[in-house]
């Protein structure tokens, strides 16, 4: 079987990352209300969206649906420099296409507000879910970033059981999401962060460098670390 092409490459980042932020963000704006999932379901959604996603599309593009992700894994040099931008574009559009998607539907409701709401987006301040500081959330985002990068190391290594890494993965971004909803809506992923705020208003585009900055460095850190720290991947 002939490897994927380009094309059918970007295709699938589009699509896995379409999924991602329709199922996770989709869930925070449509149900993630106290009387709907709560900050649990919000979680497991996202979690779920990778692990489909992985296993739909990962065969074909890698599955990064993340530009932090593309950065992680292009600094580790398990993935060329040359093919990021277009991974990063294809990344972009989709979780924009899925915040245009999930504002129509949840237009559908009467009285709804895309700025009043928030739409799922991130911040800090007095747009952080919990009042928490730039600090806190630029540490956060960089900090659980790095460790969703070092799991996917790990689960996608030769000498990881086969099979089992779009779980692990989708695990681990279950647990990131429990820890970081309170302090500012959990991004560690720049197109999640910017699919949404495009839809939200200047305060929430005023704020979402950080989640476009904080995330890549922690991807980065880790690209760089995770030989140093437990060695070559061997067979």
């Amino acid at each position: 079987m002939s490897a994927p092409t380009m094309s059918h490459r970007l295709g699938a980042e589009t699509l896995g990352t379409f999924w991602l932020v329709l199922g996770g963000v989709g869930t925070a704006v449509l149900a993630g209300s106290s009387s709907g999932v709560g900050t649990l379901g919000i979680a497991l959604a996202f979690g779920l969206t990778v692990v489909t996603g992985a296993y739909a599309f990962g065969h074909i593009s890698g599955g990064h649906f993340n530009p932090a992700v593309t950065v992680g894994l292009a600094t580790a040099r398990r993935f060329d420099w040359k093919d990021a931008p277009g991974y990063f574009a294809a990344q972009i559009v989709g979780a924009t296409v899925a915040g245009a998607v999930i504002l129509a539907i949840a237009s559908g409701a009467d009285a709804f507000d895309a700025r009043a709401s928030g739409f799922g987006t991130n911040g800090y301040g007095d747009r952080s879910p919990g009042g928490y500081s730039l600090l806190a959330v630029i540490i956060t985002e960089i900090v659980l970033t790095a460790f969703f990068l070092y799991v996917i190391f790990g689960a996608t290594a030769k000498r990881a059981a086969v099979g089992f890494s779009g779980l692990a993965i989708g695990l681990a971004l279950t647990l990131i999401h429990l820890i970081s909803i309170p302090v500012d809506g959990t991004s560690v992923n720049p197109a999640r962060s910017l699919g949404v705020a495009w839809f939200a208003g200047n305060d929430a585009l005023s704020q979402v460098w950080v989640f476009i900055l904080a995330p890549v460095i922690g991807a980065a850190i880790a690209g760089i670390t995770h030989v140093l720290i437990v060695g070559e991947d061997h067979d």
